[in-house]
């Protein structure tokens, strides 16, 4: 009987068919004659190389508690499915601030918890940028060796973050020009990149003749990658090589290059964008009152186009409509006080916009303030935070990543206080973490002013888990009374005091575990000192 048969045998059981030979223990003799037979029939065959070693990496091991506290995080699984949390901390939810904080420290992932990581960063691609950057080389050394990782080795974190492998490549990227020079002809694109981002920072001509140097040969999605690494950096010195990337023969590498220059005021793009929008947006001459007219281009010549113009609209848009939106999107925003009769950012978006055009010209500088970093027109824009929503244009969250983070917090605490929660979620995953104390301060009282209404609390579930994550750790023994529950309203939702204080319960744990885990990952605030 082969090998085959035996095994089929075998799967059957022999409950279901009589066994060769008439019992188990005969079907199992001749398994175990057949095995032998198998194995010294087989050829011997010459070893694989051993790999290379792994390369070194010299920043300082994680402190022992934190390393302890990251082998935690690992091993914690999200639950599956909804319904109740109970009170206990979201460890997964915990292991990207964790991430963050640790790299911004310099320290190196334990090599032991190097397998956990990639697991972790292959499974949530939220994790990539900071698994892999606390992985440092090594962690590029070991996804070679297994399939799995792969994706640490395309660098795929998303546009503007830095790849896998920038520890390793922004070494390499040092005094030694050859050592780059060979990395970048020869190197994953992983290590392209990141050595690309990390001479960006250091050097942007370096950087930019760089990426010159091999531009035609490169395949088009990697031109597009690396097209994105200029904005860090971008300055009027770029404006030669995106106006060449225009003629490029990707699309979507003519429109980032467009995007670019677009974003220099004074680059000639800009310029021809100005020009535009100018003939398109103007004062109106024959109104009695002082008001806005538009003209939204008749047609989207060879010149628009190459100017990164998309001719064509999405499905429900009119054609001139989003010709109109695009060159005006495009052109420098300081150029519109001089047009409109030396008016403010503030003034001009209060003119009234005849014939209905107000929400595409607002909506098209929105897309320009952000664009083009323009805080005078994002506040305009914006507007006073106890205005109905509706009156921002465009993204509210978008607009506010242009303020400073200070006027950012306080534009949302106010926004907050006038409007809810109902609203909030996206501003508050704009502003900075920790929260400042009156953002903090108009979040919990929000909750607490829902919680007090006996409203469902699954409806805040968003701004609650925001907040385990964002809120100052130091606010935990501040909302400590939240955490009882509370006496049921007249006319609130049965059993909703027990689920608020359950979440809050849950809240003050995180806080007091986000405190811990700085606490160990920083020597200042009584963690232990890492040594090399």
């Amino acid at each position: 009987m082969n090998w085959n048969e035996l095994v089929g045998a075998a799967l059957l059981g022999a409950e279901r068919r009589t066994p060769p030979g008439g019992s188990v223990a005969a079907l199992l003799d001749a398994a175990a004659v057949e095995t032998v037979r198998r194995r010294a029939g087989l050829r011997p065959a010459a070893a694989a190389p051993r790999p290379e070693p792994a390369p070194e990496d010299s920043r300082p091991p994680l402190p022992p508690a934190a390393a302890r506290r990251l082998a935690l995080l690992l091993t914690d699984r999200p639950g599956a499915g909804g319904g109740r949390r109970g009170a206990a901390p979201d460890l997964a939810e915990l292991l990207p601030q964790w991430l963050t904080a640790a790299n911004a420290h310099g320290y190196r992932a334990p090599a032991e918890s190097l397998p956990a990581l990639l697991d972790a960063a292959r499974a949530r691609t939220d994790l990539r940028a900071g698994a892999l950057t606390l992985g440092g080389p090594r962690a590029l050394w070991l996804a070679r060796l297994n399939p799995d990782w792969k994706f640490a080795l395309r660098g795929g974190t998303g546009r503007g973050v830095e790849p896998a492998s920038g520890a390793a490549a922004a070494d390499t990227a040092g005094p030694d020009e050859a050592a780059a020079r060979r990395l970048w002809e020869e190197g994953l694109f992983a290590e392209r990149s990141a050595l690309l981002v990390s001479l960006r920072r250091r050097d942007p001509a370096a950087a930019r003749e760089l990426l010159a140097s091999t531009w035609s040969a490169e395949r088009a999605e990697d031109r597009l990658m690396f097209l994105d690494s200029l904005r860090e950096g971008l300055s009027p010195d770029d404006e030669a090589f995106l106006e060449q990337a225009l003629t490029d023969r990707s699309r979507t590498v003519r429109a980032t290059a467009a995007e670019l220059l677009s974003a220099l005021p004074g680059s000639a793009l800009a310029a021809r964008m100005a020009v535009r929008a100018r003939a398109c947006v103007a004062l109106d001459r024959t109104s009695r009152s002082v008001r806005l007219a538009v003209e939204a281009p008749y047609e989207c010549d060879a010149g628009m186009q190459r100017d990164g113009v998309s001719p064509k609209p999405p499905t429900g848009r009119g054609e001139r409509s989003w010709w109109l939106a695009q060159v005006v999107e495009a052109a420098p925003l300081d150029g519109w006080s001089e047009h409109l009769g030396s008016r403010t950012p503030a003034q001009i978006v209060a003119l009234p916009v005849a014939d209905d055009w107000a929400s595409e010209v607002h909506a098209a500088w929105a897309q320009a303030a952000v664009r083009q970093r323009n805080t005078a027109w994002a506040r305009a824009l914006l507007g006073k935070p106890s205005a109905p929503v509706t009156a921002v244009p465009g993204d509210p969250a978008r607009l506010l990543t242009v303020l400073p983070p200070e006027e950012r917090a306080e534009w949302a605490a106010e926004f907050i206080a006038a409007h809810g929660l109902s609203e909030a979620f996206r501003v508050l995953g704009v502003c900075a973490v920790p929260w400042a104390e009156p953002l903090g301060r108009a979040v919990v009282d929000a909750l607490e002013i829902a919680r007090d209404a006996g409203s469902y609390p699954w409806s805040f579930s968003g701004v609650m888990g925001l907040a385990e994550r964002c809120l100052d750790p130091a606010q935990a023994d501040r909302l400590a009374p939240l955490a009882a529950v509370p006496d049921e309203p007249e006319g609130g939702s049965p059993g909703a005091g027990g689920y608020w204080a359950e979440a809050f319960q849950r809240l003050v744990a995180t806080l007091h575990l986000r405190a811990t885990m700085l606490a160990e990952l920083d020597p200042a605030r009584g963690g232990p000192a890492p040594g090399r």
